[in-house]
């Protein structure tokens, strides 16, 4: 890959998340992943406690590319035709006419998405895995960039459902936010005395040039090394005792297209391990199912990927 790409790619980069930063201080890191999941056409859940900016981050986001961007405030009482669309007869022409709903988007925001029923949330099922969507029988294809951030509280359990297996797995990586430094939010406090730095947040990125980001990212070498350590960090979370349910292809290759848009996000046209490192919690924990055993005793899924990424050996 040349040199002019991969400096294009890292200043692309740096600029969407400069761009966020104005917004969301004191979180560059989770930025950064949101920004390679993002690139490598995953899917991201956003799980925190509430105020700590998850769905303003998901704003700042789409406001810094100048794509299309809906949201959907996910409730108990939301339907599947309320995401997807509907077919409506107008007895004028004689025929059904489609409106078509918030999927139909670059960017979607699935605010507070364990709020909805698991009926409504298995509509974005095969969107997220397929990037299409059937509405009365018929198969509509997404736009060529399409984005699920979602995001849910999990300290809230009345009025909520859990997302099913099926579903954590169709999102790329689980980000937490956490709360910030005190002088961060000083600077935050400030900022926001007399309006939002959202409202007057521009683009910075154009629709074409992140696109073109994305195609480049597809070019980033993997070693045969390297794909074999994403492979055995996955395939030790099927044989670990306490775990029932390990991780499944798919987080393979999460894994390996987030570690690609990583290394280009550092300038590299190649991956290193600790490009997969950097990421495995976050991409393989959320897919796990602990036994009984391990999770009566505090044991969670996060400290068994860290304890696999200690035992299987680093390639060299």
């Amino acid at each position: 890959m040349e040199d002019s790409t991969l400096n294009w790619a890292r200043d692309v980069f740096d600029r969407i998340s400069s761009n966020i930063q104005t917004v969301i201080r004191g979180q560059k890191k989770c930025i950064r992943h949101i920004l390679a999941g993002f690139v490598s056409g995953g899917h991201i859940l956003l799980d925190d406690n509430p105020g700590t900016g998850k769905t303003t981050l998901a704003k700042a986001l789409a406001k810094s590319i100048d794509a299309d961007f809906k949201r959907i405030q996910f409730t108990p009482d939301l339907l599947p035709s309320d995401i997807l669309g509907v077919s409506v007869f107008d007895p004028s022409r004689k025929i059904f006419k489609l409106y078509k709903g918030p999927i139909f988007t670059h960017i979607l925001l699935a605010d507070e998405i364990n709020r909805a029923s698991p009926r409504t949330q298995s509509a974005l099922l095969e969107a997220m895995a397929e990037g299409q969507v059937s509405i009365d029988g018929n198969l509509l294809n997404l736009k060529d960039l399409f984005f699920v951030i979602a995001t849910s509280n999990p300290v809230e359990s009345r009025g909520t459902y859990p997302l099913p297996e099926a579903q954590m797995d169709r999102f790329s990586m689980q980000l937490e936010l956490g709360y910030v430094s005190r002088q961060e939010e000083i600077a935050i406090l400030k900022s926001q005395k007399t309006h939002h730095p959202i409202d007057t947040l521009q683009s910075c990125v154009s629709l074409e040039d992140f696109l073109r980001l994305k195609s480049v990212a597809r070019d980033v070498h993997v070693s045969e090394l390297l794909q074999g350590y994403m492979v055995d960090l996955v395939n030790a979370t099927r044989v670990h005792p306490q775990v029932l349910l390990g991780a499944s292809p798919r987080a393979s290759i999460s894994l390996m297209r987030i570690a690609c848009a990583l290394a280009l996000s550092d300038g590299h046209d190649f991956i290193l391990p600790e490009h997969i490192q950097e990421v495995a919690v976050s991409v393989m924990a959320h897919r796990l199912i602990l036994d009984s055993k391990a999770r009566f005793s505090g044991t969670t899924a996060r400290s068994v990927v860290e304890e696999i990424l200690r035992s299987v050996p680093v390639p060299v």
